[in-house]
């Protein structure tokens, strides 16, 4: 069940250029997403691709996998050239990085990282001199 699952989604958002049949060799891309804290595997997170133009720009439509049990997931047709990766995981911080496809099969490991706490002007920092006031007349030498 699982297998038709993975299978129905990657045919129904399969990008139109990573699905043509001339445009050159193709890799296969597996993905594994994991914790950074302890390196275990991260389910059901969602990765996004993209093609990327050679001017750098993201190209129209994507694809998006979910990772299994095991924090892996995998595509077999990703044309040579760059392909922008974006990984999403509730509890996680977004993760996106470009990489070169330049190999019949490419492993990539992801390491994702919990977010941290924002910055608060409301709240004491350690090392903020809040409490000491600016010499207003210093003393001549």
């Amino acid at each position: 069940m699982r297998l038709i699952w993975f299978a129905a989604l990657v045919v129904g958002l399969s990008l139109p250029g990573l699905a043509s049949d001339d445009i050159g060799p193709v890799a296969t891309i597996n993905f594994l997403v994991v914790k950074d804290a302890n390196g275990k595997p991260v389910r059901n997170a969602g990765v996004v691709l993209h093609l990327v133009s050679e001017k750098g720009k993201q190209e129209k439509g994507d694809l998006e996998l979910k990772t299994d049990l095991d924090g892996k997931a995998s595509y077999q047709g990703v044309p040579y050239g760059k392909v922008r990766v974006q990984v999403l995981a509730t509890g996680f911080q977004t993760f996106g990085e470009d990489y070169e496809v330049n190999q019949p099969t490419m492993g990539i490991t992801i390491k994702l990282k919990r977010p941290v706490g924002q910055y608060s002007i409301y709240e004491s920092h350690p090392g903020d001199k809040k409490d000491q006031k600016p010499e207003t007349n210093p003393k001549p030498q």
